[in-house]
């Protein structure tokens, strides 16, 4: 016997569990359901008060409407967010170069970069909310069951003691997941040899709204542009791809040689870089689970995609994970089939799985066609990006596509 019941549990409580837990019990459907979210770790959200958090993410247009809806992107913007209204791409070996103006489609930016605490710190604000969402921390998944007779649901264990059942259990528990272990859902992966330094720099010249991005012979640097509360547009967040080897190195360095290090590998583009916060390593690794579903379980976001931050995509896949899910979810309760019926989980599979796969691939293909040295792919990629750069109206097209306005 199970000591809790509820429609639906979420297990993880990052942005993607979050997302889904709050957009889910604001539907017509949602409203009537019971929903716990849990979360291993118990919070501590940093303070933010006087430096960047060194994790961000670039939201689309389509992710940021996601945060609209829960009733939680107001609060974030009264924060610390920053718009990018254009984005540069040169190769650091050659001439190609691309640029991306948000003009050219008539929007009033190409996206946003947001620090991922005040992602979570908002949504769970919301969560609190939410008076059919109850929040459990910390609460650590260790076994799964599946009764017998009942179709769709699972119990689910706690590290306390504690049994919970419920007829969905959505993961959005991290790329260890333990959920996804559990069910036995097998995983494709491989290590790309890389490891990203992620940290917050600030710049001699101000960033104006563009994030740039340099393909070196070691991997990709980008520079994402951030803003302070009061308004200075000097600091940047930086994911620096380097092999295994060059990023140890480039870790062991003083502060004042890695901004050298930074400056002459960003090629002075703005100006030197004079302060470098605390420096966090990154190995990179792709991750794709064969199937994301089970009876009474789906996996979402990072438990069952993750990808290179070549393009700073991942957690846009995650949120459209929860915004299919959700969908699927209130369709099978007004067809008066439970939460977690596979007929609904299927269909969320077969939406998402394709265009995950397709993202993937896609960036896969980017990053090996970089890492090609030979110079007749050097001299064919170059000339292919100053080409696209020319081609107005497949250049908008890529644009967005990637904003996630087609």
């Amino acid at each position: 016997m199970a000591d809790r019941e509820y429609d639906v549990v979420v297990a993880g409580a990052g942005m993607v569990g979050a997302a889904f837990a709050a957009l889910l019990a604001t539907t017509e459907s949602g409203k009537k359901m019971r929903i716990a979210v849990l979360e291993a770790r118990s919070f501590e959200m940093p303070d933010l008060s006087e430096c960047f958090d060194p994790r961000v993410v670039a939201l689309t247009a389509t992710s940021q409407k996601l945060l609209k809806d829960v009733g939680v992107w107001e609060r974030i913007a009264t924060q610390r967010v920053c718009p990018y209204q254009r984005m540069e791409v040169w190769e650091a070996d050659g001439t190609g170069h691309i640029e991306f103006d948000c003009a050219e489609v008539r929007q009033p930016s190409l996206g946003h970069i947001v620090e991922n605490a005040l992602v979570v710190e908002a949504l769970l604000a919301r969560l609190e909310e939410l008076e059919n969402v109850e929040l459990l921390c910390p609460a650590m998944v260790v076994d799964l069951q599946r009764p017998t007779g009942q179709a769709g649901g699972v119990v689910i264990s706690l590290a306390d003691g504690q049994l919970i059942a419920a007829k969905l259990l959505a993961a959005a528990d991290g790329a260890q997941s333990k959920v996804r272990e559990l069910c036995g859902l097998q995983l494709r992966q491989w290590e790309y040899g890389h490891h990203a330094i992620v940290t917050t720099v600030t710049t001699e010249k101000q960033h104006d709204f563009t994030a740039r991005q340099r393909f070196l012979p070691e991997g990709p640097l980008a520079f994402l542009p951030l803003r302070s509360e009061s308004g200075d547009c000097h600091q940047c967040s930086i994911v620096w791809s380097q092999r295994v080897d060059m990023a140890e190195s480039l870790m062991a360095l003083d502060d004042e040689a890695f901004c050298r290090a930074l400056t002459r590998a960003g090629e002075h583009c703005l100006g030197d870089i004079v302060a470098v916060d605390k420096r966090y390593k990154i190995p990179l690794k792709q991750r794709h689970a064969v199937d994301y579903i089970v009876p009474g379980v789906a996996l979402m976001g990072d438990a069952a995609h993750t990808i290179h931050p070549l393009a700073g995509q991942g957690v846009n896949l995650g949120f459209q994970d929860v915004i299919t899910l959700v969908e699927e979810v209130e369709r099978a309760v007004k067809r008066e089939l439970s939460p977690g019926d596979m007929w609904a989980l299927g269909r969320y599979q077969r939406r998402r799985k394709p265009h995950n796969l397709g993202t993937m691939a896609v960036m896969e293909g980017f990053k090996r066609l970089f890492d090609e040295q030979p110079l007749p792919i050097r001299l064919l990629r170059n000339d292919g990006m100053s080409a696209v750069n020319r081609l107005g109206p497949i250049k908008n097209l890529i644009v967005r596509q990637a904003m996630g306005l087609n």
